[in-house]
């Protein structure tokens, strides 16, 4: 890991996922989970103040600079967290042991997300539910075409970001049933298209 990704990406990432803007997405997405929960990407955890009903958290993340971040709002949970320094790709845990995994923009910067996918479908019980929101390819073909062109700027600037993943594609070919999704145009970011929802691991 060079010095740009241990010690600045991790402040720039968190400073930029701390949005205000941001967190009635993370309410609707990580509210209403219970249970037994991971959170793929947990960052710095900005997720945590809107966990209500978790019986344990599993805080995956590679980047152990960005989960240094996270220690007031670990202090102040009232629920036990363990942290996992491992990529989603391939995750430590048993089959068929979680009742919720969570992913919030974090889809886009996993190396191979369609095995990553098919780890949270393992690791996910029987009509366990995946919540996620992401950001990923617009419908639109010139918004697409741009998406194209500054993905790999993106992927060398912010740890690996891609702009142009067709997120709903990637969760269904990954064996997911949709039970609800949302996509929508950001109107602060016009390159930015959003996929909100969740997703039954159908066994």
């Amino acid at each position: 890991m060079n010095f740009y990704s241990k010690y600045f990406l991790p402040k720039y990432l968190n400073l930029r996922m701390s949005n205000k803007n941001l967190e009635k997405h993370r309410m609707d997405v990580v509210g209403k989970v219970s249970g037994a929960v991971l959170e793929i990407g947990f960052g710095s955890g900005l997720n945590l103040p809107y966990y209500k009903n978790v019986s344990k958290l599993y805080a995956l993340d590679p980047v152990k600079e960005l989960y240094k971040l996270a220690e007031n709002n670990i202090r102040t949970a009232s629920f036990p967290i363990e942290y996992i320094q491992a990529s989603a790709e391939s995750i430590p845990i048993s089959n068929n042991s979680l009742d919720f995994v969570i992913s919030t923009w974090s889809l886009c910067s996993i190396p191979h997300p369609e095995v990553a996918l098919k780890e949270i479908f393992r690791v996910l019980k029987p009509n366990g539910k995946f919540s996620f929101i992401e950001h990923g390819k617009s419908p639109q073909n010139y918004i697409c075409r741009i998406q194209n062109l500054l993905t790999p700027f993106s992927k060398r600037i912010a740890g690996g970001c891609h702009l142009n993943r067709d997120i709903e594609k990637l969760i269904r070919d990954a064996g997911f049933e949709v039970q609800k999704i949302e996509k929508f145009k950001e109107k602060s970011k016009p390159l930015s298209f959003i996929y909100k929802g969740v997703a039954i691991a159908k066994k």
